[in-house]
C-alpha cells in the first residue's frame, strides 16, 4: 500500500503558502469581497490562495487532477487534489480567525475517489491538523513536532458534547426537530461551525457534529483526519466517507444515534 508520506509533504508545504497568503489579506481594510450566484461570499483571498496551490500543484504533481472550490475541476486521472482556500469565508471577511484552507488527495478506489492526505490549517488559530492513510491524525505545529489525535470514548448521549453550525440547514431539510430533540438529549451543545467541529471530534474534545448541506471540498480533508483518529465520518445517510452532500462526524460510539436523530422527520 501506498504510504502517502510525500503527498503529505506537499500538502503541508502548500498549506504554508496558503496561509501567507491569507493571513496577508486578513482584516485588510481594502479586502475585495463579490457575491457569488449561489449568494455566497469570496473573496480575493480566495481565488490567490487557490490560484497559488494550482500553480504549485502543476509544477510538484503534473499529472494530477485538481478540484477547487472557486476554479472548478482540471485534469483527470486516479488522483485528484480537493481544495478550499478558505473554509469559513463569511468569518475570513468579518475578520473571525475561524477559518481554514483544506487541502485533501484523493484516490480512485472501491465506491470512487477517498481522500488519502488531508490538511487543515487555521493559521488565525496558530492550529493545523493533518492526517495520511494508514498513518493516524496529527495536531502541531510542524510534521516533526506533532500530537497524535484520538477520539473520546465517551459513550452515551447524556455526556456528550455535539457541535453544529446553524439551526436554518435543518429547518431547511425537514429535520429541525430531531436536530432539537438530539441536543435536548446531550451533555452540551455548541455551534463553532464550519471544519472545527471536526477538528474536535478527531481531537477528542467534542463527540458529534453534523451540517446538513457541503461540498466535497468541505469535507475531504476533515474525513481523513476524522478517521484516521479512530472516528467516523459519513453522510447523514450513513454512507462512510464525503460524498452524500452532508456530513455527520463522531467518536463512532454515538454515531448510530447521531444518524437516528438528524433523519427524524415529524
Amino acid at each position: 500500500m501506498p504510504d502517502y508520506l510525500d503527498d503529505l509533504r506537499l500538502a503541508h508545504v502548500l498549506a504554508d503558502a496558503a496561509d501567507a497568503a491569507t493571513m496577508d489579506r486578513f482584516k485588510a481594510l481594502d479586502l475585495k469581497v463579490e457575491t457569488k450566484p449561489d449568494m455566497t461570499p469570496v473573496s480575493e483571498a480566495d481565488k490567490a490562495a487557490e490560484e497559488l496551490i494550482r500553480g504549485q500543484l502543476q509544477r510538484a504533481r503534473p499529472r494530477d487532477a485538481v478540484l477547487g472550490e472557486e476554479y472548478g475541476i482540471e485534469g483527470t486521472g486516479p488522483r485528484r487534489w480537493v481544495i478550499d482556500p478558505i473554509d469559513g469565508t463569511k468569518n475570513y471577511v468579518r475578520g473571525v480567525p475561524v477559518w481554514a484552507t483544506l487541502i485533501a488527495l484523493m484516490e480512485a478506489g472501491e465506491g470512487g475517489y477517498q481522500p488519502v492526505v488531508g490538511v487543515v490549517s487555521a493559521p488565525a488559530l496558530g492550529r493545523r491538523w493533518w492526517a495520511a492513510k494508514g498513518h493516524g491524525a496529527y495536531t502541531g505545529r510542524s510534521l516533526s513536532s506533532a500530537t497524535r489525535l484520538h477520539v473520546s470514548s465517551v459513550s452515551k448521549l447524556s455526556d456528550a458534547s455535539f457541535a453544529y453550525s446553524s439551526l436554518s440547514g435543518w429547518e431547511e431539510r425537514g429535520n429541525l426537530n430531531g436536530f432539537l430533540d438530539l441536543t435536548r438529549e446531550v451533555w452540551r451543545t455548541r455551534a463553532y461551525g464550519d471544519f472545527w467541529p471536526y477538528m474536535m471530534v478527531a481531537e477528542g474534545a467534542v463527540d458529534l457534529c453534523a451540517e446538513p448541506e457541503l461540498s466535497l471540498w468541505d469535507m475531504a480533508a476533515t474525513a481523513i483526519v476524522v478517521t484516521e483518529a479512530g472516528g467516523t465520518f459519513t453522510g447523514l445517510d450513513g454512507r462512510p466517507g464525503p460524498h452524500s452532500g452532508n456530513g455527520a462526524a463522531s467518536n463512532g460510539l454515538l454515531h448510530d444515534e447521531l444518524l437516528g436523530y438528524l433523519n427524524r422527520r415529524y
